[in-house]
């Protein structure tokens, strides 16, 4: 069972110093085998099929078995130890790169997504859809600053809705609308 875990051991650390390598020179990024189940953004997978993975499993799998039988433990303490030290380390390694691949996502700003978004004026808007004014709203997580036109005058602090997108930094707003009054008896 040792020759067993060596072997493991080696196959496993061999790989990640391999992956190491690899990263220095660039060579890192998608290069290696990598299997995905179902159709899932590659964000939201548990990939636990990566070549990453699987090194670390075999790597801490052999060297938890090694150290257990050297310890005196017999085979059947050291497979079980080994094996849980190897599905830890899938786990891990799959869940950090989860983690990292959430980190790719594209954060570019897309306007249409302003379209019935409430904004604020924030350099009024001389109406007649001419010369923009500047509105600030809340698009993908983030607040934003665009230029604005409308067919009504909107001064500074005004309340307002997007409508449309008339341009590649541009948007029509109209008024919003007031709160209904609360009709209480």
């Amino acid at each position: 069972m040792s020759t067993v875990f060596f072997v493991c051991a080696l196959a496993g650390g061999a790989l990640l110093v391999l992956q190491l390598l690899l990263g220095l020179v660039g060579l890192d990024h998608h290069h290696l085998l990598e299997v995905r189940l179902g159709d899932l953004h590659p964000g939201d997978s548990l990939n636990l099929f990566s070549v990453r993975a699987v090194a670390a499993g075999l790597a801490f799998f052999g060297l938890l078995g090694m150290l257990v039988q050297a310890r005196g433990g017999g085979a059947l303490p050291a497979l079980a130890a080994a094996l849980l030290a190897g599905g830890t380390a899938v786990t891990l390694v799959a869940m950090a790169q989860r983690q990292l691949r959430r980190l790719e996502r594209d954060g570019t700003v897309r306007l249409e997504n302003a379209v019935g978004e409430a904004a604020t004026v924030y350099l009024s808007i001389p109406g007649g859809m001419g010369r923009p004014g500047k509105v600030h709203l809340a698009l993908q997580g983030r607040t934003v600053e665009l230029q604005a036109v409308s067919l009504n005058p909107l001064s500074t602090g005004a309340d307002v809705v997007v409508v449309d997108v008339v341009g590649p930094d541009t948007v029509e707003v109209t008024p919003s609308l007031p709160p209904e009054p609360s009709s209480e008896s």
